[in-house]
């Protein structure tokens, strides 16, 4: 079966049937190419319903879990997006399908180098990416309507809070490492 046909049966099986309905979101899902986001050696395994390993000792998420946050954010294509933990890059380019512009923070500076050249690759230029210390965002382009951290934390950073506008969201992994819950916080319109 073609990774055309994986993809769209991904978006059917594990999306869709999960629940998530945002047109938008589905879309990007359905347009970019996960596999080319994991090893060469795993790209059989790129639309399977599971996380994979990257290198480094992390993983590109789960699809479902990528949807599910993405959807959450509830992009409507002006925003500016932080979002903490690069990785593979599959994320960074489904918001940037759906955001204004996305900046992107992670630790290892070799899923930095290798996102920056694959997103190139995909045509892809609405990303700026840096290493760093994503718990402390990142307040140089501050401020931000949404930001997603892919990696959980046992409590919310109060930096990235901080950098949201008034009404912005963050959406998070919270817990210890085997009872995290994703949790969407919105500020109001008083900050």
């Amino acid at each position: 079966m073609s990774f055309e046909k994986q993809r769209l049966r991904m978006v059917e099986e594990q999306i869709l049937r999960r629940g998530v309905r945002d047109p938008r979101v589905i879309e990007a899902m359905k347009t970019v190419p996960r596999h080319l986001f994991v090893e060469e050696a795993l790209r059989g395994r790129a639309y399977d319903d599971c996380p994979l390993p990257i290198g480094e000792q992390q993983t590109i998420s789960q699809p479902y879990m990528v949807a599910m946050m993405t959807e959450a954010l509830a992009l409507h294509g002006l925003e500016r997006v932080l979002e903490v933990g690069t990785g593979s890059g599959y994320q960074t380019a489904v918001l940037a399908q759906l955001a204004r512009r996305v900046y992107s923070i992670d630790r290892i500076d070799t899923f930095v180098s290798r996102v920056r050249k694959l997103l190139e690759e995909l045509g892809i230029h609405n990303v700026e990416i840096k290493v760093g210390d994503g718990t402390l965002g990142w307040r140089a382009k501050a401020p931000f309507e949404a930001i997603l951290v892919s990696a959980g934390s046992p409590e919310v950073p109060a930096p990235l809070v901080e950098q949201l506008t008034r009404e912005g969201r963050l959406v998070i992994p919270v817990g210890e490492r085997d009872a995290q819950v994703v949790r969407r916080i919105r500020l109001g319109p008083d900050g």
